[in-house]
């Protein structure tokens, strides 16, 4: 007799359609931060409307209208590039010395003690409280300036590398000890990745710390200092009654930070901790 699976072939399989293609976590987290400022700036419109005073709050199409007039008049680009420029040198020296603190601190029990001490010590002490000692040390200038901002950043890079380095679990070193790796390999390719999450989360800190550090130094004595940055052009124009320009500085301010935070930082995880599985997505 002929096989039944012969008379009654099986029946092809059922073709379903393609699902679409979901957009990825960072895609949407930029659409629901969009949304909130959205939000944000309908009810900044509508308390500016509603107040009607432009001394008091301006609205955000008015704030808009004045960082308009100076953008294009170019004072606020060059106050940006001036703050940018005084940021990255601070924030440059900030991290190297972190880094040599952090590398004593894993090399040697001193070191630790050395790093545990200084940062019990200095990270509670507002950065703004060293500038009347800036100004006697270096003079009204951009040294006075980067002495403040550097103070701001380096105990909290200090501080979170060497927790992320020390909450290593001591299984993962003997591995790369096993492995031949030490030193500076050791430190490379085991305690630098591993403790990549606490770093970047000291960096971005860090930046915070600098950016609002440095704003708040422009602003007492940013026009002395000849920086001209991005918080004597706020001071400058609070002086002259200019509202609109003085909501506009500190919108440029926080649109900084949102980018920084946004693009920079988030950006630097996706492509690291979240790709190797070090963080949740």
């Amino acid at each position: 007799m002929p096989d039944g699976s012969l008379l009654h072939p099986p029946a092809p399989p059922l073709r379903t359609a393609p699902r679409a293609a979901r957009p990825g976590p960072l895609l949407q987290d930029l659409a629901q931060r969009a949304l909130i400022l959205a939000l944000l700036a309908l009810a900044w419109e509508g308390y500016g409307r509603w107040v009607d005073n432009d001394l008091i709050f301006p609205t955000f199409t008015g704030t808009l209208a004045a960082l308009a007039r100076v953008t294009a008049s170019g004072e606020l680009p060059a106050r940006v590039l001036g703050s940018l420029r005084v940021l990255g040198i601070s924030y440059a020296i900030g991290l190297a010395v972190a880094a040599l603190l952090v590398g004593l601190a894993v090399a040697s029990r001193f070191g630790s003690a050395l790093l545990s001490t200084l940062t019990a010590m200095f990270n509670p002490l507002p950065a703004i409280a060293l500038l009347p000692l800036a100004l006697l040390w270096f003079g009204l200038g951009t040294p006075s300036l980067v002495f403040v901002v550097r103070h701001s950043v380096l105990w909290a890079v200090a501080l979170n590398a060497h927790a992320g380095v020390r909450a290593i679990p001591p299984t993962l070193r003997k591995v790369g000890e096993n492995l031949g790796l030490r030193g500076l390999r050791l430190a490379a390719f085991i305690l630098a990745p591993a403790a990549l999450p606490a770093i970047i989360s000291g960096l971005r800190i860090g930046w915070a710390f600098a950016w609002r550090t440095l704003i708040a130094a422009e602003l007492v004595f940013g026009a002395t200092s000849r920086s001209s940055g991005v918080g004597w052009f706020i001071a400058e124009h609070r002086n002259n009654l200019e509202i609109p320009e003085v909501f506009a500085g500190l919108l440029v301010v926080v649109g900084i930070g949102l980018l920084v935070e946004g693009v920079v930082f988030r950006g630097l995880e996706a492509r690291t901790v979240r790709r190797w599985g070090l963080q949740r997505q």
